[in-house]
């Protein structure tokens, strides 16, 4: 393409994550022209930095503890895991930061790669710096669509933006395990992150201003906490960080109360936010507050409420995954991209108009009744839905049921199983509309809960979904039961 040479295309994309692979697809599929423009890798922060190569790290210390805790296995295995093989693990998942088979995929699903910065200089305009040293100009005949992923937050410390610090890409892409980290942030990267590196022989301290995983029920928290502690990791919680330094290779972090924590590396995992800067939103009348970062909002099929329009209509502009702001997760981002692509092609085809129905194919509903999340620390906690509180806020007679996981399958998992269940019901409609399990290897009980509240399957129905035996799943009896069925 020549400089200034407008290239045309049904749809363009901006970011080439998962989210944004999701929606090109979608559109090819429907008969659609699409671009893809990338400035980093095709396959996004999920492949390279976050979800899979985190896991990566995480896993071997979970199934060597796992190993550890079963007997007449135990006795058969060693007591401490090698980092090398590890982070050779970690490389493979990863293709050491190559993107060769992910650029094969968009060209056999027949999606353009333009590699570059994007910014959007009009209604349906899309220009880009090529990594090539060249520029494009791109015009989209039907929709625009942000899928730039989300960008760390980085806290307001004295000192901390003139130091090395480490955000998760630095933690998943390490190529040596330090002696000792400290992480600022109790979240779920933070948690998941410091438990892996404290399995690899780290010495860990989390520092967090609250408790440890804020978003999720204080007794799931807790049995995280607890597991963190078995690992060494020293957790201080409720405590500010007042400065950084970074001398001789070493930093001091000093905290609210004049204490100071030493440590080799130091990594920030205080939230994120949408990926939204230097896009040229602006010049399509998407302006930030003054002092704030910019938030879209959308319609449930993705649609930016607010853009500019070209004239011939307003319906244009689309964001979808963690830079439409709803939810920061993969899997979530991944379902609101299908319904993103496949309104997009309604809207081409004259199908669809206004505003999508409810749980049809191309509304992103479940953004706002199920969303499942999974902590995969050692114990994992897993939920979906809404909490009591929130159930209550939203104005719904709920009721809770909770219970320790003690069943057959649990006591087989592992010795001294300890685990935790909630069901989270709307009285007046006898639903479930929330769920939380924590425990070793919960994350597979998700699902389940996942479909009772999408399918709003009644509680005397759920009685009729027997649960094999032995396995956890025998928990969803033990709630019925202490519910009342």
């Amino acid at each position: 393409m020549a400089d200034n040479n407008v290239r045309e295309f049904d749809v363009i994309v901006i970011g080439a994550g998962a989210v944004g692979e999701n929606v090109a697809d979608r559109v090819v599929r429907g008969g659609l022209t699409a671009a893809i423009v990338e400035a980093e890798l095709v396959g996004g922060e999920c492949s390279y930095w976050a979800c899979i190569p985190s896991k990566a790290l995480l896993r071997p210390g979970t199934a060597l503890h796992t190993a550890q805790s079963v007997p007449g296995a135990s006795d058969s295995v060693t007591k401490v895991l090698d980092p090398e093989p590890v982070l050779k693990n970690r490389d493979y998942f990863t293709n050491k930061w190559q993107d060769d088979s992910a650029v094969e995929w968009l060209d056999s699903a027949g999606i353009e790669l333009v590699r570059g910065r994007a910014h959007i200089t009009g209604p349906r305009e899309v220009h880009v710096d090529g990594k090539d040293g060249a520029s494009y100009s791109l015009k989209a005949h039907h929709a625009v669509v942000v899928a730039t992923g989300s960008t760390p937050v980085i806290p307001p410390i004295e000192g901390l933006r003139s130091v090395p610090y480490w955000t998760t890409r630095g933690a998943t892409s390490a190529k040596h395990i330090p002696g000792r980290l400290v992480v600022l942030g109790g979240g779920v990267a933070g948690v998941e992150l410091a438990q892996a590196f404290a399995r690899l022989g780290s010495k860990v301290t989390i520092v967090a201003r609250g408790r440890l995983l804020g978003s999720f029920h204080e007794e799931a928290a807790s049995l995280v906490a607890r597991g963190l502690r078995a690992d060494g990791i020293h957790l201080r919680l409720g405590t500010d960080v007042t400065s950084v330094e970074h001398k001789d290779r070493s930093f001091s972090v000093t905290l609210g109360d004049g204490t100071v924590v030493s440590c080799d590396e130091l990594l920030v995992s205080t939230g994120r936010r949408p990926s939204l800067d230097n896009l040229g939103l602006e010049n399509v009348g998407l302006d930030a507050e003054d002092g704030k970062h910019l938030r879209l909002t959308t319609d449930p099929s993705g649609l930016v409420e607010g853009a500019a329009s070209d004239g011939t209509s307003g319906l244009w502009l689309y964001a979808s995954g963690d830079a439409a702001g709803a939810a920061f997760l993969t899997h979530q981002g991944k379902y609101e991209a299908r319904a993103t692509g496949d309104a997009i092609v309604a809207r081409a085809k004259g199908t669809l108009h206004g505003t999508p129905k409810p749980w049809s194919s191309v509304a992103k509903t479940a953004d706002e009744y199920a969303i499942p999340s999974v902590v995969f620390t050692d114990p994992e906690v897993a939920s979906v839905g809404w909490s009591f509180k929130q159930a209550v806020e939203k104005g719904i007679n709920a009721s809770s049921v909770e219970l320790p996981i003690n069943v057959s399958g649990s006591q087989l998992h592992s010795e001294n199983y300890r685990g935790w269940a909630q069901l989270v019901v709307d009285e007046d409609r006898k639903v479930v509309v929330g769920a939380t399990f924590a425990g070793p290897g919960v994350a597979e009980l998700l699902h389940g809960a996942t479909i009772a509240i999408v399918g709003q399957v009644p509680m005397d129905r759920l009685w009729h979904a027997v649960p094999s035996f032995p396995t956890i799943s025998e928990v969803w009896l033990r709630l019925l039961e202490k519910y009342g069925l």
